[in-house]
């Protein structure tokens, strides 16, 4: 990923909802907005659960929480934009509040992040196993 950033559009299994998602210093960046529309949840509701992260110390607030610079719509004034810092939350943040939100989309996180964590989990044994093997054949034939 660039370190300068960029923006990638994901777009939710509903096929209504994309979301533009900030990728910055090998991470993926959102807005409480964002993290309320990919899982489906209350920005009061997502903010609750972020300070719980924080609180119970699962993560620590200035290593997962940057401010953006962001461009908007001016809202009284037609084709005017205004520019105003916004406080985005990486990976580590999402995940936290993916795994604590009670919704249908956080469902279907959770099961997305366990299959993908497990599909990682069992390459990496069988690499490793691969490893060992291919060492023990070496040294045998020594």
């Amino acid at each position: 990923m660039d370190s300068k950033g960029e923006i990638k559009i994901y777009q939710l299994q509903d096929g209504q909802t994309a979301i533009d998602v900030r990728l910055e210093n090998e991470t993926v960046w959102l807005s409480q907005d964002q993290i309320a529309m990919l899982f489906d949840k209350s920005k009061s509701t997502i903010n609750e659960h972020i300070n719980n992260v924080f609180k119970e110390g699962e993560l620590e607030k200035e290593e997962v929480v940057r401010k953006f610079r962001i461009t908007t719509q001016h809202g009284a004034m037609a084709g005017k934009t205004q520019e105003h810092n916004v406080m985005f939350y990486n990976l580590d943040v999402i995940i936290s509040v993916g795994y604590r939100v009670k919704s249908k989309r956080g469902t279907q996180f959770r099961q997305w992040a366990n299959k993908v964590l497990k599909e990682y989990l069992v390459k990496g044994y069988a690499i490793k196993n691969d490893l060992a093997r291919q060492r023990y054949d070496d040294l045998r034939h020594v």
